[in-house]
């Protein structure tokens, strides 16, 4: 129990830390700075070290055994740059419904999706990883469309021109535009 203590404290940090530094590159680092700090907490901690997986999230494990993820449940609903977090009920429609994320929070999934890649591939990972792992599983996502596109412009962009290109993108984009 103590080995999976420390590998899940080095994957956390180690993503931490590697968003930190896309959020840099991209611009928002107050952003990197404060991402998945609710990670530490013992809800999503615990949950994490019992359910280590080291290639994939322990939420899968945990997802499994449960049928639901209570690390995640807590995750998701104080953590913006998950696009579960931007649902809400919509009167119009009677039913809950996904709500467009502002830009800012769009760019922090960006830089998060690349660093889990960059984790849980490791010496393997090639900048088309985001892009498929979106890929799969895009015709389940309850997501809103636009912030879905934007997203996916990204990593296609990623994928064609690689990561120099993609955040000196994102910075000027950032710089020029409120939203997307």
């Amino acid at each position: 129990m103590i080995l999976k203590l420390f590998k899940h404290l080095n994957t956390i940090n180690r993503h931490r830390n590697c968003v930190i530094k896309h959020c840099f590159k991209a611009g928002i680092l107050w952003r990197g700075l404060l991402h998945d700090l609710s990670k530490y907490n013992p809800v999503e901690f615990f949950c994490g070290v019992h359910y280590f997986l080291g290639n994939k999230s322990p939420n899968e494990a945990e997802r499994t055994e449960k049928g639901y993820s209570s690390a995640w449940m807590h995750h998701k609903g104080r953590n913006k740059h998950h696009f579960e977090y931007w649902t809400d009920y919509q009167a119009a429609t009677r039913r809950v419904e996904p709500i467009k994320m502002p830009l800012k929070f769009v760019i922090e999934m960006f830089c998060d999706r690349v660093a889990a890649s960059k984790i849980y591939q490791g010496k393997n990972y090639t900048d088309s990883h985001p892009l498929e792992y979106f890929l799969r599983g895009k015709p389940n996502r309850f997501i809103h469309k636009e912030t879905s596109d934007f997203l996916e412009n990204l990593l296609i962009m990623l994928n064609e021109n690689g990561e120099d290109y993609t955040f000196k993108y994102i910075k000027n984009y950032l710089k020029n535009n409120k939203n997307y």
